[in-house]
């Protein structure tokens, strides 16, 4: 038989003794680095090491960063690991401009508020102040001595209903087209109660309805580029589309006016040569051949200026009927008979 290697129990021993020393420091060594993170962990949350340090607001436009902080009820003085993300976010939605919220915690001290605001669809004006419209209808109260730029002003809304449905067209229009619109005018008819005018930033005019506004506005920019440059008039959408140009009397009665201004000035102007020459050319044209003359003082007094062509015309009209005259006296005195030399000098002196 083989011999087997015995060993004593006195020499196995020290070596148990040096194994379970080592466990016993290992395990200590355990505890003491939990005892330690437990104190270092207390040490944190009452030190103001555990408060927020810093609080992140994202996405505010209208509603300014202190307001969403105090609607929070948050501060740097919070304990980090107290905060409530869904008491905040229910806090800051009750705003009304306030549409959603998202409330995250990022680690060591920061807390992020993402909040998306109701867009502006319109400004109403009232006792020359403009309170802002909600997209879903609701009138802020908070009033402004001039409109914001990002809306159109409504105008003529004195119905709730109209206006909430108008506010969902708008809200539903890109926003492309939403920034060519200047003002909205409600002008209600018996037939057609959701009528509306639009008046447009490019100058022209566009007559629509309310329902269905949102899809049949976006057409705009393309018939707008189809129309002449210089056009002017009002594109109607509502039933079909088509433009219709502004009137033209209007243009008429312009001219009829400045020309009867004209007139008006004309006749309190200072009558000049020519017409004065005219005049009595006009009154006194060539009478027909009878016994009536004109006689020479009367042809003298009318013409007082320089000789024209139209009074040169006059003269030679005049001059023969003063022949006709002559000959008429000859042909008397051949046939009365000679004439005493008295009489034909008294004849010349009259003539």
């Amino acid at each position: 038989m083989e011999e087997r290697k015995v060993v004593s129990i006195e020499d196995r021993i020290p070596k148990l003794k040096q194994t379970r020393r080592k466990k016993a420091n290992r395990r200590l060594i355990l505890y003491l680095m939990i005892l330690f993170l437990l104190i270092a962990v207390v040490i944190y949350l009452q030190s103001p090491l555990s408060n927020v340090g810093n609080i992140e607001v994202q996405g505010e436009r209208h509603v300014t960063a202190d307001e969403i902080k105090e609607l929070a009820n948050i501060t740097t003085e919070t304990n980090y690991w107290k905060v409530d993300t869904d008491s905040i976010k229910n806090n800051v939605e009750s705003h009304k401009e306030i549409k959603s919220v998202d409330v995250n915690r990022n680690f060591p001290n920061t807390v992020q508020i993402q909040v998306e605001e109701a867009e502006r669809i319109g400004y109403v004006q009232t006792n020359g102040e403009f309170s802002a419209i909600l997209e879903n209808g609701t009138k802020l109260e908070a009033t402004s001595s001039l409109p914001g730029g990002d809306a159109p002003i409504l105008a003529g809304f004195s119905k709730q209903t109209y206006l909430e449905e108008m506010s969902k067209e708008l809200k539903e229009l890109p926003q492309s087209v939403t920034n060519l619109i200047s003002e909205i005018h409600w002008e209600p008819k018996e037939d057609n109660p959701y009528q509306i005018r639009l008046y447009m930033n490019d100058g022209f005019q566009v007559l629509a309805s309310i329902r269905n506004f949102s899809n049949k506005m976006t057409i705009y920019p393309s018939i707008v580029a189809q129309l002449e440059e210089g056009a002017e008039g009002i594109i109607h959408i509502d039933v079909g589309a088509y433009f219709e140009e502004y009137a033209s009397a209007g243009e008429e009665g312009d001219t009829e006016g400045e020309a009867q201004a004209e007139s008006q000035d004309q006749v309190e102007e200072p009558i000049s040569e020519s017409e004065v020459n005219n005049g009595p050319e006009e009154i006194l044209e060539p009478a027909p051949e009878s016994d009536t003359n004109i006689s020479p003082q009367e042809n003298t007094e009318l013409t007082p200026q320089p000789e024209t062509s139209e009074d040169s015309e006059s003269d030679m009209e005049d001059t023969p009927t003063s022949e006709q005259d002559n000959e008429q006296s000859e042909s008397v005195e051949d046939t009365d008979g000679a004439v005493s030399p008295d009489d034909s000098s008294s004849e010349e002196s009259e003539q």
